[in-house]
């Protein structure tokens, strides 16, 4: 186990080494339509797996049980009101292909959206202005929140969550969560670049898609 740890700090190290905050929040913007306007679900799903691997790959901490299960949830909810093609039955509850194509839509894109935003907002995220300096600050408690939520448990909910705020409204996890912020390697960019290659890539296979389905 420490030894994963270990080789997830490592990954982490060369993350934060490689980009810098201002070229991660841009590629993110450009990425996000990507994902939000993209009508043909198993590619959104694709999106999502790159997204998952990404977050692996940049040593944020991320448990796969609550991701599948934040995914099966939003799928059983949509479940509930039927419609389009009957699939198969459940006693009385029936799985239909339109609602079980929106629910997988739906999930995917709500966990791709989240896994983009931990490979792409960064702590030292600075917005010039005093809206782009709220922004910024809502963007660092995000990151914050989302690197220690393991701090919360079921046991003691309230409290930890009370004492995690009392942490983030801190001077001392101020001054340890704003880090000098540091600048793009020429790697860094070639590997963002890739990214959005990437993450548009199903764009250019849709009209091949369409087509095939049209016929």
């Amino acid at each position: 186990m420490k030894r994963f740890e270990q080789f997830r700090l490592r990954r982490r190290q060369v993350y934060e080494g490689l980009f810098g905050a201002k070229a991660l929040s841009i590629a993110g913007l450009i990425i996000m339509p990507a994902l939000l306007f993209n009508p043909f679900t198993p590619f959104r799903v694709l999106q999502f797996l790159l997204f998952w691997f990404l977050a692996w790959l940049s040593g944020k901490k991320n448990n796969p049980l609550v991701t599948i299960l934040v995914i099966l949830g939003i799928v059983i909810f949509n479940l509930i009101i039927p419609y389009g093609e009957i699939l198969f039955s459940i006693g009385t509850f029936k799985i239909t292909s339109g609602a079980l194509s929106t629910g997988i839509q739906r999930a995917v894109t709500l966990e791709g959206l989240i896994m983009l935003s931990r490979i792409t907002i960064r702590r030292d995220l600075k917005i010039p202005g005093i809206f782009g300096e709220l922004i910024g600050e809502s963007f660092r408690i995000f990151a914050i929140i989302m690197d220690q939520k393991q701090r919360i448990t079921r046991k003691n909910f309230i409290t930890d969550i009370d004492r995690l705020m009392l942490d983030l409204s801190s001077d001392e996890s101020r001054q340890t969560t704003t880090a000098a912020a540091s600048g793009t390697k020429r790697a860094g960019f070639v590997i963002l670049a890739a990214m959005a290659i990437l993450a548009w890539l199903p764009w250019a296979l849709l009209p091949w898609v369409l087509s095939f389905q049209a016929h």
